[in-house]
């Protein structure tokens, strides 16, 4: 274990069929202390993780949804959020990254103070942050809060994400697209869906539901 390093502690967390191998606290979405929403890019230390696990990732037929490397309170977590393209993330699939992931963090110690590794699922209503979070999700269902109430006396919208750039989104409600410049917005995120649902809808006549 070289400098710095906290062992790793996974921990096993789940609802429904989403599950984490971690959890202490999710941040706050970006708007709820007052603040505007922005687009993220990666800071350097999230950067030289993001190329160390996608090879890993793939390996297992998973995307690297985002990295995070933040600081709460004293301590510093470098988070690793995972998706899968057809099915929810499992603790196997976050198993299957975090030990490589681990082995490799160790042996090139890209980062000098000491952090907590935590692996696990982006989740079904993750917030999206960045702009290729906006481009892998047009089309699909979102939620839009606002910092403030909009003219019809609406904080939360809810609707199917057309476009995002660095100055405004826009969302289709009703058959209308609507643009909410990024300066009013607190945060956007998928909307969320029945998993369990979308899965028996998919399964062939007679299938054992058990």
């Amino acid at each position: 274990m070289k400098k710095g390093r906290i062992p790793l502690r996974p921990f096993f967390y789940a609802t429904g069929p989403f599950v984490t191998v971690f959890w202490r606290k999710e941040a706050l979405p970006t708007g709820r202390n007052g603040n505007c929403m922005k687009l993220k890019k990666f800071g350097n230390t999230e950067a030289v993780v993001y190329d160390l696990v996608v090879p890993i990732a793939e390996e297992h037929g998973l995307i690297v949804w985002d990295v995070r490397f933040e600081k709460e309170g004293a301590c510093w977590y470098l988070r690793v959020l995972l998706d899968h393209m057809e099915r929810a993330v499992t603790i196997q699939d976050c198993e299957n990254v975090t030990r490589p992931l681990n082995k490799l963090l160790d042996e090139q110690d890209p980062i000098a103070q000491s952090y907590t590794l935590e692996v696990g699922s982006a989740g079904v209503e993750r917030e999206l942050l960045r702009e290729t979070h906006f481009d892998a999700c047009e089309g699909c269902a979102v939620s839009v809060r606002l910092i403030r109430p909009d003219e019809k006396g609406r904080r939360d919208i809810a609707g199917t994400l057309v476009s995002c750039d660095r100055e405004a989104v826009t969302v289709e409600t009703d058959g209308n697209a609507e643009t909410y410049p990024l300066a009013g917005v607190a945060y956007v995120r998928l909307a969320d869906f029945d998993f369990n649902a979308d899965v028996a809808a998919d399964a062939p006549e007679g299938a054992d539901e058990n």
